[in-house]
């Protein structure tokens, strides 16, 4: 694994833009194709749309810590917050099979993060905060 790129950055959602497209140029940098290279925004947009909405409890309440580092196989990122821990092993698996009319209007977030990368690792409470590293591979 090389040395991973860091970016570190207030989490206010204009900045979503910027952290878009620091993990863009490393997916690229790893050798993920274009649409591997999407998904990764993807991920990584709603996982820091999450950590600004639901650990920090809104914007300008914390940093966001990005790190990504292009491996043998793929991409790892690794996002570090100060904010409330959270703990998907708490919350509702989304069933894509429920009804429209019966769905919550939130909760799809960690799903989509899981459809669109191939490994997802919660750690909370780190002595640097809590942890997400995600992880796509290269096609």
């Amino acid at each position: 694994m090389t040395s991973p790129q860091t970016l570190t950055i207030s989490g206010d959602f204009e900045n979503l833009a910027q952290i878009g497209d620091f993990v863009t140029q490393a997916a690229a940098g790893a050798g993920l194709d274009d649409k591997a290279v999407y998904a990764v925004q993807m991920a990584v947009d709603e996982a820091c749309t999450n950590i600004i909405e639901h650990a920090y409890g809104g914007e300008g309440n914390g940093a966001i810590q990005i790190m990504c580092a292009a491996r043998p196989d793929g991409l790892q990122i690794t996002l570090i917050d100060q904010g409330r821990p959270f703990n998907p092993d708490q919350v509702a698996a989304f069933d894509p099979a429920t009804p429209l009319s019966e769905r919550k209007r939130r909760g799809m977030g960690m799903f989509f993060i899981y459809k669109l990368v191939d490994a997802v690792d919660y750690q909370f409470d780190t002595p640097q905060g809590n942890q997400l590293t995600l992880f796509k591979s290269r096609a």
